[in-house]
């Protein structure tokens, strides 16, 4: 056990999600490692203002070894939560699966996002949408495994 395994985690305050969450973290994400289809993740992220560790669920992709992300907030003019804690706090928990890990979050550079926007799209079409609704430019997270977590 680690000393963020003893302090506490704050679920995302969106009914579904944290229903998503429930279940994901109850099965070891047998339950809710697909959402609608699409593979999912759990990111914890620490607190830019509040410093707790919180929690939400996430659609990602992969590529060559590295877990992907989109900051779309449903195509909102804003960031979403998560994403400007892991700029603050780049240091985060994920659990794919029953895997829990450690990772580096970072904004991909503006030279590969074009390839790897592209291949979450594969992932999750909706995202070319949301891009659609906003003028900002939606971030593409990188997230590269630090280390692992004792089982």
């Amino acid at each position: 056990m680690t000393a963020h395994d003893r302090e506490p985690v704050v679920d995302s305050p969106t009914g579904w999600v944290a229903d998503h969450i429930r279940g994901y973290v109850e099965t070891d994400g047998e339950e809710g490692h697909l959402f609608m289809g699409f593979p999912t993740l759990l990111l914890t992220t620490r607190g830019r203002r509040s410093g707790k560790r919180r929690r939400t669920a996430l659609i990602y992709g992969e590529d060559s070894g590295r877990l992907l992300l989109v900051a779309s907030n449903g195509g909102s003019d804003t960031h979403p939560a998560w994403y400007l804690n892991l700029r603050e706090h780049p240091e985060v928990e994920v659990q794919v699966r029953a895997d829990r890990f450690t990772a580096t979050a970072r904004t991909a550079s503006p030279e590969e996002r074009p390839r790897l926007w592209d291949h979450l799209v594969g992932v999750f079409p909706q995202y070319a949408e949301y891009q659609q609704r906003t003028d900002r430019t939606i971030p593409v997270v990188v997230l590269e495994r630090t280390d692992r977590a004792a089982p």
